[in-house]
Formats: structure tokens, C-alpha cells, sequence
């Protein structure tokens, strides 16, 4: 008798781990099959605005803003919202270079108290 619970146990734990394997490889598939991807303008949009925010961050000049509108921009491209994401991204680019034009100003013309 204790013979035979010690298998039904065995049999039970291999089934409960077999279930739960399948069950999560096929969850991992349907996400990675179904993800949407960014498109390339999507991509090199995002891509812009990363290289003015870095140059913005080199003055230690960025508005409040830039950082949340590229953050925004990734989230609508891994979603699959690319006119969005491209949008957003232009708005960030936008905002770094004005950023380092507004930073060139005030160094070449400093307002003393």
C-alpha cells in the first residue's frame, strides 16, 4: 500500500510539472509570437531623440519634460502604436535640441544678479 501511494504520488508531481511546462511554453510563444514590433521610422525616430537628449545631458541642460516624452515614445512602439511613437519621439528631439540652443544662449549671454 505504501508502495503503491509513493507512485500515484510520483505520477501525480510528474503530471502537476508536465501541465505547468506546457502551459508556460505556450504562454512564452503566443506573447512572442503576437508582440508587435516598431516599425524602422518608429525605430530611428526614437533613435534621434535618444542622441539630442544625450547631447542635451552633456550641458546638464534638459527640460522636465524630454525624458517622459521619450519613455512615452518606447512604450508606444513596443505596443505597436508607431504613429505615436514617432510623434512623441519628434516632440523629445524637439525639446533636447531646444534645449541646447536655450543652453548656448544663456552662456553666451549670462544674466548676473
Amino acid at each position: 500500500m505504501k508502495n503503491r501511494l509513493s507512485i500515484v504520488r510520483l505520477l501525480a508531481a510528474i503530471t502537476l510539472s508536465w501541465a505547468v511546462n506546457t502551459g508556460c511554453a505556450d504562454q512564452q510563444m503566443q506573447g512572442s509570437a503576437s508582440a508587435p514590433k516598431a516599425n524602422s521610422e518608429a525605430r530611428q525616430a526614437i533613435k534621434n531623440a535618444s542622441d539630442a537628449i544625450s547631447l542635451a545631458n552633456q550641458n546638464n541642460w534638459i527640460w522636465l519634460n524630454t525624458e517622459k516624452l521619450l519613455k512615452q515614445a518606447q512604450a508606444a512602439a513596443e505596443s505597436g502604436d508607431n504613429s505615436k511613437a514617432v510623434e512623441l519621439a519628434s516632440q523629445a528631439k524637439f525639446q533636447a535640441e531646444a534645449a541646447i540652443i536655450q543652453y548656448n544662449y544663456e552662456k553666451d549671454h549670462p544674466r548676473g544678479l
